[in-house]
């Protein structure tokens, strides 16, 4: 019997610093996450930040270059050579700073120019922002976080759920309890029984992961990652006997703008929404661009408050204050009252993993989330022109990651079938999108122009070329 493939983290050679591929304008949460997934991936890091300390402490961390100053002051972006930068990107916590350092940027030469931008009336002229100020990309952390929560409760027997194409391809993840029907069987025996169009494309399994072949036997406590239609993954769920009640009512707890962009979204999808928040002047701001939405005055880590405002009547609950061991405390507290759906906002990583590892609630990490966006956006500038890098998601603890292709032209990956094509080890090519269709593809399946491509593996990617070994 073939082993499964098993991943381990891959180590990256850090390149000694030159002129930068990266700038980051400000240290803080999102920003130390840029500069350490930049250098991860090998790129040259220049931070730029008017802390001293921020400056030493991040260059003591990671091996990048610091600029103490402003992202405002010429002489500070001529110094990090910002006319040279391929990707210069503004996270502080300034909107209007943001966009005035990637403007100056711009004008010095930099490339491609990101800007963080949070205030909900400027979110509403993203496209006049970007014509008028060359700003290429606008990313909002809290509206981001919103729209991951929204995709979780859309599917709560999910942990986490992605998607491709438009929407047309999920990448899902779920547990595998004792009591499954998965349990015990290899994963053809699992494609012969169910006949159902899926692709089981990664297992975690405690701290490890694999990319699995046919004979892979499923244990209780693994974590499965799948790729399928929407359709057919709510099929095979039914058939398995994993049951996706869709959430109808849900208890948001905290009312900032993660809270405000996250009830919009439920609002119009139906789902009765609850938001308990503390301070009473967020609450008449609530009231008065929620009017659908049950706005409470009230502490929602007090236990009598959620007996009150229902919890044990309600489908989903969403954790959401500035505070991780509220949130926690709040999760938990809702598990034991069963509640169904639980959504818990954490940032700060060894908190992330310890609920993670649990394997019953789904996590959020707004950090995460907002610098995935933006190391996708960055890869996919880096695309070769046969192909084009449309989506990136880190999964599996960032592990492995799920990418979308576009091929665009003929090239050695469209003249062969998949079995004749020679790729690397732990790379799997996940789906195929062509004509609307979604194809999973086997040994006899071609790739062709046109083609929407989604690829699974731990390698460092960035054009569809690179799967070959």
């Amino acid at each position: 019997m073939e082993k499964p493939k098993q991943i381990t983290e891959q180590s990256h050679s850090i390149p000694v610093a030159g002129e930068a591929d990266v700038i980051v304008v400000g240290g803080g949460k999102v920003g130390r996450k840029l500069v350490e997934d930049f250098n991860y991936e090998g790129d040259d890091v220049v931070l730029i930040d008017i802390k001293s300390e921020i400056c030493d402490r991040i260059q003591d961390d990671y091996d990048v270059r610091c600029v103490c100053g402003s992202g405002t002051d010429l002489e500070a972006l001529r110094e990090a050579e910002a006319n040279k930068a391929d990707i210069f990107i503004a996270v502080t916590e300034n909107d209007e700073f943001n966009a005035l350092c990637t403007v100056m940027a711009k004008k010095l030469g930099a490339g491609r120019c990101v800007a963080r931008v949070r205030n909900r009336e400027y979110f509403k002229q993203l496209d006049f922002m970007r014509n008028a100020l060359g700003i290429n990309l606008i990313v909002n952390p809290e509206y981001a976080t919103a729209c991951e929560i929204s995709r979780i409760l859309r599917f709560p027997a999910a942990i986490k759920t992605e998607t491709f194409a438009k929407g047309r391809i999920e990448l899902i993840e779920f547990n595998i309890s004792s009591d499954n029907a998965l349990c015990g069987k290899a994963i053809f025996e699992i494609y012969k029984k169910f006949k159902i169009k899926l692709l089981i494309c990664a297992v975690q399994r405690g701290n490890e992961v694999y990319i699995p072949n046919g004979d892979f036997v499923i244990e209780s406590g693994d974590k499965l990652h799948i790729t399928a239609s929407h359709r057919d993954v709510a099929k095979f769920m039914r058939e398995i006997g994993v049951i996706n009640t869709k959430v109808k009512t849900a208890i948001i707890i905290g009312g900032g703008r993660i809270s405000f962009y996250l009830a919009k979204q439920l609002l119009e999808s139906g789902i009765r929404v609850k938001i308990i928040e503390h301070n009473m002047n967020r609450c008449k701001e609530l009231t008065e661009h929620l009017p659908k939405a049950d706005i409470v005055c009230a502490d929602g880590t007090d236990k009598h408050v959620l007996a009150q405002e229902g919890i044990d009547r309600v489908d989903s609950l969403v954790a959401l204050t500035g505070i991780d061991e509220e949130n926690m405390i709040i999760s938990m507290y809702s598990q034991s009252r069963f509640v169904d759906k639980i959504v818990t906002k954490v940032n700060r990583l060894s908190f992330a993993e310890l609920m993670e590892n649990t394997g019953v609630y789904s996590i959020v990490t707004p950090k995460n989330i907002t610098a995935n966006i933006i190391i996708g956006y960055a890869r996919a500038m880096k695309s070769a022109k046969d192909t084009e890098m449309r989506t990136l998601y880190r999964i599996v603890n960032n592990k492995a990651e799920a990418m979308e292709f576009r091929v665009t032209r003929e090239s050695e990956l469209t003249s062969k079938s998949l079995s004749q094509i020679k790729m690397k080890r732990n790379v799997l090519i996940a789906a195929i999108l062509r004509n609307n269709k979604i194809i999973l593809p086997d040994g006899e399946s071609k790739l062709e122009v046109g083609d929407t491509v989604v690829i699974v593996t731990t390698h460092h990617i960035t054009t569809l070329g690179d799967i070959l070994a």
